[in-house]
């Protein structure tokens, strides 16, 4: 027994929830028993390393390479990626790629290589494969990216799953982002990094690590190029990265270093390479374009734990409309389910949510609902007993229901690793459709399991379908979420077929955002947290995941007025903008900071829907290109080196530069720019780059620069959408893309393509069409000339 572990026990037991205290003690005990009956234990293992290069068989888009003790297969895809597969492994399956995945490209072939080694030459790179299994990723001028080292497996000598271990070095100048959701980023610094979706269980701040949300993606930015790599195994693991130095010892560089290590699953990676546009643009195309948003999931939402009441939901309400303040979506928390129930409502609190949430819409606002997986063991549960009959449930090795404890008391959890139980999850969304939500937000889906010590989730031992295949939870565990989400999203297209569903989600894995998006979690009230939120959003992008947002506040605490109102500002130009607190948290409505936030915060409110035609652009352009909403600076020019250390501004889009305050007592701040003439929002002043500026922060805003010759869509004064444009410098044109959503539905509007010239004294604004150009169908707004 661990001493360590009854400690823990004898704490819970003593705090002010005993009742669930008593209740995650014995769920931590009985975890542990079912591990140690149900996972195999680790004996003697044997190693092993490729050996040497022994033949070789080629095939479309690439071929297979058999060396001495393994063999690597290796496909150039049609859309420029590079898979590469050990001991023969191929793309399929893998709950990251969209469908089947791409087609090879025929023009990529396998040939011999110096050394006795082989080469794959495709158009964006080359791969080289040294005779002893070392891999090497060049850029088509021969310039190489990275190398890896020959890969080693440790193998149970009476068989079942190995772990694995792969190094690999970058140029010194490259640095790291990526590995999903990372408080310490959006930059990877020196350290350990783990791939197992956890929740703390507390608030986190910078260098929490692991969070709700791990890919086992790397985005990675050097001179000589940018480059994508995804290692597709789900299994638990860990990524140590190092980061080079320039002219170290003796004057020589020395090399950046990753080593990757995997308890199981097939070794096989994904890579990509090109502009971060370029790249962005195939990982979408391999991993699914990112789903769309309605237009009013792009506003305003207010959240918390703790509304209590249909009046009181009416009162903060009311409260924004009678203030003129923006407001579209109201969130209820686990608060309003019946006993925390989910898909249940709370009559005696709730009595009337159907007609709460018809009188919210007439005042243009949405009710969205929190779901948990946790379904409480409780004979007469309608819930409980569908999902019983249609044997839904997780099970352990002996073929009985796996129990955890959540919010609900004992609880039993779907496997939605079974198309079958995601079919009978998405029919359940009918209840929350009839009570008038129109959206839904995902929680404690990693999946969490209060437990006193130990893992807050599942038992390892728990069994999954896997789609068929069959494991357990150390390979189900990091897709459960992603596979929750994707049960939510077929349901709700078949519910309600004529609307784009919008759903987020607090974990999830590489291709969640063919679904939907994601959120901070429970980031710690305080600055730290704030820097916090902008790392995660940043990263989240980086790996595909274009739509997320923090907690503005923060989950936990009270944030001071300065702090709520340099947060709020931030979480305007952020794809979900959200205030959310959890119920021992202080409020989070703009008036209950006084009058000074409340007249700030109304302008970033203002601003927000000011330019609501310009996030509805970025969201489509995000689904049809992967491009992110939010963008590290050095996006469009990888190659600047300043660009690339900084981590406190952030692009929106192309056309606009956001510099949030994230200290307190800033007046003004340091802003660093990339190359070109830049306008103050508010000021007009002109700004030129490259180079760090020292620009006006008063509290009343945050510093916001427009790039020269950006043509931005807005809404105007009536309401309706027109053209803002940013005067270009002399002799140099500017240009800028506008989607008019339709609506919520599924039409694909055309991409309208506007561009401003300097003519003279003049500046003159086109769209240009496929059949000409013409005068733009909106009035336009010219801004920068003083």
């Amino acid at each position: 027994m661990d001493g360590r572990d009854l400690v823990r026990s004898v704490s819970v037991v003593g705090s002010g929830r005993a009742s669930l205290g008593l209740r995650t003690v014995r769920a931590s005990w009985r975890r542990r028993r079912l591990d140690a009956a149900g996972l195999p234990r680790r004996g003697p293992e044997r190693a092993r390393v490729p050996g040497q290069v022994q033949g070789v068989e080629p095939g479309p888009g690439g071929g297979l390479i058999r060396f001495g003790r393994s063999e690597l297969r290796i496909v150039v895809a049609a859309n420029g990626a590079v898979f590469w597969g050990w001991d023969g492994a191929g793309p399929q399956p893998s709950y990251a790629l969209a469908g089947s995945g791409p087609e090879p490209d025929p023009r990529a072939v396998l040939e011999p290589d110096k050394d006795g080694g082989w080469r794959v030459v495709a158009e964006r790179m080359t791969v080289v494969v040294s005779r002893h299994g070392a891999v090497q990723v060049c850029t088509p001028g021969g310039v190489t990216l990275r190398r890896y080292l020959p890969p080693r497996w440790w193998e149970p000598v009476d068989g079942g799953a190995g772990r694995w271990m792969q190094r690999s070095e970058v140029a010194a100048d490259a640095r790291f982002f990526g590995l999903g959701g990372r408080s310490s980023g959006p930059r990877l610094r020196n350290g350990r990094y783990r791939l197992w979706n956890t929740d703390p269980g507390r608030a986190f701040g910078p260098g929490d690590d692991p969070l709700y949300l791990t890919m086992p993606v790397q985005l990675v930015v050097a001179d000589a190029g940018t480059h994508l790599v995804f290692h597709d195994t789900t299994w638990d693991g860990t990524v140590v990265l190092r980061e080079g130095e320039e002219g170290a010892g003796s004057g020589h560089d020395r090399a950046g270093h990753c080593e990757v290590r995997m308890d199981g699953g097939p070794l096989r990676c994904w890579v990509v390479v090109g502009t971060p546009a370029r790249v962005l643009h195939t990982w979408a195309a391999l991993t699914g374009a990112p789903a769309l948003p309605p237009a009013w999931a792009l506003g305003h939402h207010h959240a918390r734990w703790g509304f209590g009441s249909e009046q009181e939901v009416r009162r903060i309400v009311a409260g924004y409309l009678e203030r003129g303040l923006p407001l579209d979506a109201v969130h209820l928390d686990i608060d309003h389910y019946d006993e925390h129930r989910v898909f249940t409502v709370d009559q005696e609190r709730f009595p009337k949510l159907p007609v709460l949430a018809e009188e919210l819409r007439r005042d243009g606002v949405r009710l969205v609902s929190i779901v948990d997986p946790a379904v409480p063991a409780e004979p007469g549960n309608t819930v409980y007993e569908s999902g019983s009959a249609a044997d839904a449930f997780v099970r352990d090795a002996q073929g009985r229901p796996v129990r955890g404890v959540a919010w609900a008391g004992e609880s039993v959890f779907p496997d939605f690793t079974h198309a079958r139980v995601r079919a009978w999850w998405g029919g359940l969304y009918e209840e929350r459709l009839e009570q008038g939500f129109a959206g839904f937000w995902h929680d404690l889906n990693e999946p969490t399991s209060f437990s006193a010590f130990g893992e807050p989730t599942l038992p390892r031992s728990a069994r999954h379908a896997l789609e068929g295949r069959g494991g357990d939870h150390r390979e189900a565990h990091n897709v459960y979420a992603l596979c929750m989400a994707q049960a939510a999203y077929e349901g709700l297209r078949e519910l309600v077929p004529g609307e784009r569903p919008f759903l987020f989600s607090r974990s999830g894995w590489a291709g969640l955002q063919r679904y939907g998006g994601t959120w901070s979690g429970d980031v710690a009230t305080g600055w730290p947290g704030l820097r916090a939120s902008l790392s995660l959003v940043l990263g989240l992008g980086l790996c595909g995941v274009p739509y997320s947002g923090p907690d503005v506040g923060g989950f936990d605490g009270s944030p001071s007025p300065e702090l709520y109102l340099r947060w709020f500002q931030l979480g305007a130009y952020l794809p979900l903008f959200r205030t959310h607190a959890s119920l021992r948290a202080g409020r989070r409505e703009p008036w209950e900071f006084g009058t000074e936030v409340l007249e700030h915060a109304r302008v970033a409110l203002l601003e927000r829907r000011r330019l609501l035609p310009y996030f509805v652009t970025l969201a489509h352009l995000a689904r049809r290109t992967g491009a992110p909403y939010v963008r590290p600076l050095w996006w469009g020019a990888p190659e600047d080196r300043a660009l690339r250390d900084c981590e406190d501004t952030f692009l929106l889009g192309d056309g606009l530069l956001v510099a949030p305050v994230l200290e307190p007592g800033a007046d003004r701040r340091a802003v660093q720019l990339p190359r070109g003439r830049w306008y103050d929002t508010v000021t007009e002043e002109v700004y030129e780059g490259p180079g760090q500026v020292t620009v006006e922060a008063p509290l009343s805003r945050i510093p916001v620069l427009a790039r020269a010759g950006a043509v931005l869509p807005v809404r105007g004064a009536d309401g309706g959408l027109e053209l803002e444009v940013w005067a270009p410098a002399r002799g140099r044109t500017g240009s800028g893309l506008v989607v008019p959503d339709p609506g919520d539905g599924w039409d694909e509007p055309e991409i309208e393509r506007y561009v401003a010239r300097r003519q003279g004294g003049r500046v003159v604004v086109t769209r240009d069409r496929e059949d000409g150009v013409t005068a733009p169908p909106y009035p336009v707004r010219l801004r920068g000339l003083g």
